[in-house]
């Protein structure tokens, strides 16, 4: 049975930056959601079992097309939000440490161009969808965005997301309204980069 993640966080402790009413909904409605209907579908196809990793990176062994397509959206909302809020935090922003810094200024040339190009991609991605950072097994970075509740697990390649930016409007609209670049700015401020660092450390050894 898939769980959603228990927030290390009280809604209203991301304020001002995320508000408690759009953090209340957004975990507590829609991620609640999205893993009571990945639940469901798993065990009708009888995935139950597997670990969402290894589910997201196999969904064309489901055969049934509309349980493939319930488990990509619902399975990726789960992943996707799980990440999302595990790596906030009331005590985040600044920038990270160790090897995760030394990794994005090899990739990026500095953490502020990094913070530029993917809140660039988070900004431009059309419609519903997310901006990622997401490391391979040498700790190359890769910067991406997708569509919906996709995510780069889905595309193969071995690419896993250590952080990820929901743009989807029910992330940020109640307080952001149809500005966001504003919310992808304010969420640079609660990013637990501690945590985003041990993502990128567990992408290595996994």
């Amino acid at each position: 049975m898939f769980e959603q993640i228990i927030l290390p966080y009280k809604y209203e402790a991301l304020e001002p930056h995320i508000d408690a009413l759009t953090m209340e909904t957004h975990y507590s409605k829609h991620h609640a959601a999205y893993t009571k209907n990945l639940n469901d579908a798993a065990q009708i196809a009888g995935v139950e079992n597997m670990d969402i990793v290894s589910l997201l990176s196999s969904l064309d062994q489901i055969p049934d097309e509309a349980l493939r397509k319930t488990i990509r959206n619902n399975g990726g909302g789960f992943y996707n939000h799980n990440l999302y809020f595990s790596t906030m935090s009331p005590d985040g922003g600044g920038e990270p440490e160790g090897p995760l810094k030394a990794a994005l200024n090899d990739a990026f040339g500095s953490f502020s161009q990094f913070k530029v190009q993917l809140s660039a991609l988070a900004a431009g991605q059309f419609g519903s969808g997310w901006g990622w950072l997401s490391a391979d097994k040498s700790g190359k970075l890769y910067l991406s965005s997708s569509p919906n509740q996709d995510n780069p697990l889905m595309e193969g390649g071995g690419k896993v997301p250590i952080l990820g930016i929901d743009v989807w409007e029910h992330a940020y609209y109640l307080k952001y309204k149809n500005l966001r670049a504003d919310y992808i700015k304010a969420f640079f401020d609660v990013v637990n980069w501690k945590e985003v660092s041990n993502n990128y450390e567990k992408a290595m050894r996994d």
